[in-house]
């Protein structure tokens, strides 16, 4: 009997598919008993598969895209499901191609196995230090199908169309550069792109938006479904009205496997693996170059923003532009129109200094000081770029150098920008009390203090305050211009209290450091000293209570440190009705009740430190004076705080 020549091929064609190459992605939320077990598991099945990617293993689940070939990846899924744990999973298994190109490759982890033990499978929130969202609660899943027909019906709008179908809102919670190439359309359909840099800053833009949520149908989609998990149990966390949350189930994946020309998607799936994205079999193309504008959608090249690292497209042809740096419509945002920035062009920067400099910047806060003091301008990714405010009666370059030991022992994970701050302050010099004729006077006369001659001014750099008294009356520009400025003679002894006399001033300061955060930022966090420390915690309050007041990155924070600091009473009291506590992460540092703090009271920076939330609040209490420690265990403790956030 002859052999079958189509079962020969079928067989054939069937060994040919298990010697090709795949990916495969997956994830599961459940509560993990052993997690040195399942690390050893991982290790031990995925080299003797001689799989390549990423496993990450948490107390609350596991996150895995790991490539090979495709007999290898099923070989991989059997071995998994026979844990119990794992019940359930969804599978994504592709077929593709090898990894071409090893920039690539090496970017998405396809070079190398990595697996690692962490606290959270996705990072929801920029605030390491408070807790995430319950999983358990997060929104209902909608197969392909069933996401399908929610859009479908609430696309066709009729007399009997019910008001749950009015109230749908599709949310998208992937990051900018993901939606800038393939996104969900419905014709009458609310579409929400948070337009965020990465995952973690979805929370915050869900709390400013959250009215756009309140009372409706929230329809939820990612790329293969893991983020809408912990985002939708954030959503419905916020109580009544926002319960009905769903997620597509599989995410964007699933349902172009079950929609393959598209459906209600259009462009391109971005992935996080080799292949870069994935397309339906409609060929529109959504993104468009950042430099000319042409229709493009390949990040193959890899091309990122010079100042926050986020992807960027730029096409074939403007990719040969020698020398081109590239910034990105949320950094153009912040940097838009400034010359002291960049000379930018369709995005584009000619140039970035490399030095230091000092330069005058216009705003509606008048005087307007001399900005930035900038340090490393050329720094490596991930360093968190913080912003300082100085003390009163300092400036940027005393601050700059007080703080020297502090920056190079952060050198690694941090960059300081000093600012000066907008109010500019007399000279002040206090007379001599004692003479050769008046040795044992205890109140010289008046008219001997008259007479005491000032500090020589030749060189005496100009000081700043964020805050100023009342009745401060501020110098005009002929005089602040003057080099020849007067000096005024103290009208007493130092007054280590006067800081609670300096009430005067803010909405100024508010508008200069709108002003430098468009110009400069943005910014990871704030540092503050002293009176800067109160303009800092300040800052922070008007960044939690004006959300709504201030336009998209017009001014956030991620975290702020507070040293040696006050709170402004008469402002935050202003806001107690709208505030219970202040939400942003915070380090404060300041002297203990035997400290050598003779201007700021303990006391006082304990009231400060009471005003934020306690689980996102670090404190670190020290022997010294009125300083920044920099020695252990001080300086290490400042380094685990902003390694949270790196």
């Amino acid at each position: 009997m002859e052999p079958n020549i189509n079962n020969k091929d079928h067989e054939q064609r069937e060994d040919e598919e298990e010697d090709q190459y795949g990916v495969l992605l997956y994830y599961k939320y459940t509560q993990i008993p052993d997690l040195d077990e399942l690390f050893t598991f991982y290790h031990s099945n995925c080299n003797s598969l001689s799989l390549l990617g990423r496993v990450r293993i948490s107390p609350l689940g596991v996150n895995v895209t790991v490539g090979g070939k495709l007999s290898a990846l099923k070989k991989h899924i059997a071995a998994v499901e026979s844990n119990s744990l794992f019940q359930g999973t969804d599978f994504k298994l592709a077929a593709c191609g090898c990894p071409l190109n090893d920039k690539v490759a090496e970017e998405c982890g396809f070079t190398s196995l990595s697996i690692r033990i962490v606290k959270e499978l996705v990072t929801l929130s920029s605030n390491p230090l408070l807790k995430s969202p319950v999983f358990s609660d997060a929104g209902k899943h909608l197969s392909a199908d069933e996401f399908h027909s929610m859009l479908q019906r609430a696309g066709q709008l009729d007399k009997e169309s019910t008001e749950r179908d009015r109230e749908l809102v599709l949310l998208d919670a992937r990051n900018l550069y993901e939606t800038r190439i393939g996104k969900f359309h419905t014709p009458d359909v609310e579409t929400l792109d948070p337009g965020i840099r990465q995952y973690s800053d979805l929370p915050s833009w869900i709390d400013d938006n959250s009215d756009q949520l309140q009372g409706k149908n929230v329809l939820m989609y990612c790329t293969g479904g893991i983020r809408c998990e912990m985002a939708s149990a954030y959503i419905r966390s916020k109580g009544a009205g926002y319960e009905n949350v769903f997620q597509l189930f599989g995410g964007i994946q699933r349902y172009l496997e079950q929609f393959p020309d598209g459906g209600f998607f259009r462009g391109k799936n971005f992935v996080f693996d080799h292949r870069i994205s994935v397309a339906s079999s409609d060929a529109n193309i959504l993104g468009t170059c950042l430099l000319c504008g042409v229709s493009f959608d390949d990040y193959s090249s890899r091309l990122r923003c010079s100042y926050c690292r986020m992807l960027v497209l730029v096409c074939d042809s403007c990719q040969q532009r020698k020398g081109s740096v590239y910034v990105c419509e949320l950094c153009k945002n912040h940097h838009k129109g400034v010359e002291l920035v960049s000379s930018s062009e369709n995005g584009r920067l000619s140039s970035i200094p490399q030095e230091i400099e000092r330069e005058t910047v216009s705003s509606d806060a008048k005087p307007s000081p001399q900005l930035p003091w900038r340090q490393a301008v050329g720094s490596p990714p991930r360093k968190l770029r913080i912003l300082c405010l100085h003390g009163f009666r300092q400036n940027a370059s005393s601050f700059k150098g007080r703080t020297a030991s502090l920056a190079k022992k952060l050198k690694n994970i941090a960059e300081f920008v000093f600012v000066d701050a907008p109010h500019e302050l007399p000279f002040i010099y206090q007379p001599s009390t004692v003479t050769e004729s008046h040795q044992n006077c205890t109140s010289p006369p008046s008219s001997l203090l008259q007479q005491s001659p000032p500090p020589p001014s030749e060189h005496c750099r100009k000081k700043f305050a964020w805050f100023v008294a009342p009745d401060f009356r501020g110098k005009s520009e002929s005089e602040s211009d003057n080099p020849d400025r007067e000096w005024k003679m103290g009208d007493g002894p130092f007054d280590p209290l006067q800081y609670q006399q300096q009430t005067a001033g803010f909405e100024e300061s508010l508008a200069y450091i709108k002003t430098v955060y468009a110009q400069e930022g943005p910014f990871d966090g704030l540092l503050g000293f002293s009176q800067g420390a109160a303009m800092a915690a300040a800052l922070v309050c008007a960044q939690q209570t004006q959300r709504r007041l201030l336009q998209t990155g017009e001014m956030e924070f991620g975290f702020v440190i507070l040293c040696s600091g006050f709170g402004l009473m008469k402002l935050i009291e202003a806001e107690e009705e709208k505030i219970q506590m202040l939400k942003c992460p915070s380090l404060h540092i300041f002297g203990s009740d035997h400290g050598k703090d003779r201007q700021i009271a303990n006391q006082a920076s304990r009231k400060l430190a009471s005003l934020f939330d306690e689980g996102c609040s670090v404190t670190i209490e020290h022997d010294s004076g009125h300083i920044i420690p920099t020695r252990p265990p001080y300086i290490d403790q400042v380094k685990d705080f902003l390694g949270r956030f790196l």
